[in-house]
This record gives structure tokens, sequence and C-alpha cells, in this order.
């Protein structure tokens, strides 16, 4: 399972980061980073979750 963050739709709400702070990192100013890698076992509803949070939806999880 990937994530992936479209930076440029990103408004730096931070509710990503704020429901799955394991999976999202922010920037200084509050945007989401881009996430390298797979998700975690056992952390697959938490990256779901964290989609789910995004107003811009800017988080894809696949």
């Amino acid at each position: 399972m990937k994530i992936t963050i479209d930076t440029s739709s990103c408004s730096g709400h931070a509710r990503c980061a704020a429901t799955a702070p394991g999976l999202f990192r922010l920037d200084d100013d509050g945007y989401a980073l881009p996430f390298d890698g797979e998700v975690p076992e056992g952390l697959e509803q938490a990256a779901r979750d964290g989609e789910l949070a995004c107003p811009e939806r800017a988080i894809t999880v696949e």
C-alpha cells in the first residue's frame, strides 16, 4: 500500500498528521511532505484515516 500526496493541492490544515502522526510528516509551514515507501504493516487503517481527514483530497492511498 502506498500513499501519494498531491503537494500542490495541500493547504496545510495538517489533519492528516493529527489523524496519523506516525505516517504523515509536515514541513515547517504545516504542509504535508511526500511519503516514501510502503505503508508499514498494521498502519493501513491509519493511512486511510489520514486520507479521509484531508479536506482538499490531496492524499491518495492505494
